[in-house]
């Protein structure tokens, strides 16, 4: 009875792993190679620094509201997650984002609510691009391929804008802000289509219904991490490396069934802790905690939740400033000043006077931030660890962490230099970038160290995954063709007979 069971066992072995793995071994294949063009060309999105480049000075002189008005007009209840002045062309305006995702954006020349702007207008912002040579209308779009996510829907629709360069970059201005809210290159655009789209599985008509495409890649990595498993437990039992097989081979397989088995062996670790990463990424059941400083940490910080700020400068210390970022620091009104280079200073709202937040006014406002928790320690890091290393997003260094005792083991990264809260971490982050970041990328402190050791390791391993995915696919399209030509069961061959045996 126990024979037959383990036989019966074996033989679902392989039929799961037979059946299965013809309908899946194209999607392997093209996740190793999507995920080779996603290390060198990133999804498109703005970052900070190409955000800056493209605002205006701001004309301080033209500034008549001030920001507590901005945020009354706004109907702010507790200070805002942001508030930030900037310029909308010539125009300059407060945009104020709420904690449970409100954003209004406010002139601060007549402190009018700014909800709706003119194709015309959007032009003239895009004019102010540094990339700009003959700024174009080409679409209004409510949501496309790079604009697909949620995080967008507080901006649509979106005005679509060439700017006519070489590199055929596109802005996509809100015409409901003002804000230039993306922008791509045809480099992103081309590229993307065979890596980040294949990769995530992320066509507009799927991806716009978020949990719809969440569930959908899940079941489908799910499905993809069952073949992993049995292909790798049957590689193992197939396996003989002391009483070989007739020929002397450790593999009974020929031809494409041999380059099967071996890469699967050879990468089989890794093509499941790959599939199993990728799987974590998607936080099935909310195995882990989410991203960001949370309000109540935030408002602890500041050691202020009134919407108000006293601000009367109208002449910023640096002419060059393109953005003001009005916030509280332990209980302390500050506004953080960039400029076009992405260059930050902080300076005292009322004179405009420049100021230095020194640690221990940090320290205290970090205490102030976990109440009810011991700060354990804090600590500068002048070089990248483990945990704050730049791979996929640049890091800010030095940076200080401080770490407190709470049940969560709450880290806050802190910028010595304008105060800020950069990023909050705890037990449940720093295990998902070891399930996760470690082994879907391979940003492992040794590697990262060594370039381009990564790169290399990377490319090698994509290579097995490869040829484990491409020899499946060959595979199964020679059975189904037998399958079709002979739909009468021929008797089984000398390999497969000598697997029914085992």
């Amino acid at each position: 009875m126990r024979k037959a069971l383990i036989r019966r066992g074996r033989r679902w072995l392989y039929v799961v792993h037979r059946w299965i793995g013809i309908a899946t071994c194209l999607l392997f294949a093209m996740w190793f190679i999507s995920g080779l063009v996603m290390m060198y060309v990133a999804f498109p999105r703005l970052t900070d620094a190409e955000r800056l480049s493209a605002l205006p000075a701001i004309a301080w002189s033209k500034v008549q509201v001030s920001p507590d008005r901005a945020m009354a007009i706004a109907a702010m209840e507790h200070y805002p997650r942001d508030l930030r002045l900037s310029m909308m062309n010539d125009t300059p305006v407060y945009r104020i984002a709420g904690w449970k995702g409100a954003a209004v954006t406010v002139s601060a020349v007549d402190g009018g609510v700014v909800d709706r702007i003119s194709p015309d207008q959007a032009l003239a912002i895009a004019a102010r691009h540094p990339h700009a040579v003959h700024p174009q209308l080409l679409d209004t779009v409510t949501r496309d391929q790079w604009s697909v996510t949620a995080r967008f829907d507080p901006l649509r629709p979106l005005y679509l804008i060439g700017l006519g360069d070489a590199a055929g970059t596109e802005l996509y201005v809100s015409s409901r802000s003002g804000e230039i809210a993306l922008d791509t290159t045809r480099q992103e655009r081309v590229w993307n289509w065979l890596g980040s789209i294949p990769h995530w599985i992320y066509p507009t008509v799927l991806r716009k219904d978020g949990p719809l495409w969440r569930d959908v890649v899940l079941w489908i990595s799910g499905v993809c991490l069952v073949v992993a498993v049995t292909g790798f437990w049957i590689g193992v039992l197939r396996l003989r490396l002391r009483r070989r097989y007739a020929s002397g081979a450790i593999s009974p397989y020929r031809g494409w069934m041999a380059w099967h088995h071996i890469a699967g062996l050879i990468g089989g670790v890794f093509v499941f802790t790959w599939m199993f990463s990728g799987w974590l990424s998607l936080n099935p059941g909310g195995a882990f905690s989410g991203r960001g400083v949370m309000r109540e940490i935030a408002a602890g910080y500041s050691g202020h939740d009134t919407p108000d700020i006293v601000a009367g400068f109208r002449a910023a210390p640096s002419a060059q400033a393109v953005e003001a970022h009005y916030v509280w620091i332990g209980g302390r009104p500050l506004v953080m000043l960039d400029d076009s280079n992405g260059h930050r200073g902080l300076a005292d709202p009322v004179t405009g006077v420049p100021v230095v937040v020194s640690r221990d006014e940090i320290i205290a406002a970090a205490r102030r931030a976990m109440p009810g928790a011991s700060l354990i320690s804090a600590r500068q890091l002048d070089e990248p660890d483990a945990y704050w290393y730049t791979l996929h997003h640049k890091r800010e260094l030095p940076v200080l962490r401080i770490a407190f005792d709470d049940p969560a083991r709450t880290w806050l990264h802190i910028s010595p230099v304008t105060a800020e809260i950069l990023d909050r971490s705890d037990d449940s982050r720093r295990s998902y970038r070891w399930l996760f970041n470690a082994l879907h990328s391979l940003d492992f402190p040794l590697l990262l160290s060594f370039w381009p050791a990564r790169d290399v390791v990377v490319w090698l391993l994509s290579a097995v995954g490869t040829i484990v995915s491409i020899s499946g696919v060959v595979i199964g399209w020679r059975r189904l063709r037998r399958r079709k030509v002979r739909p009468v069961r021929s008797a089984p061959s000398a390999i497969e007979r000598q697997i029914r045996s085992v």
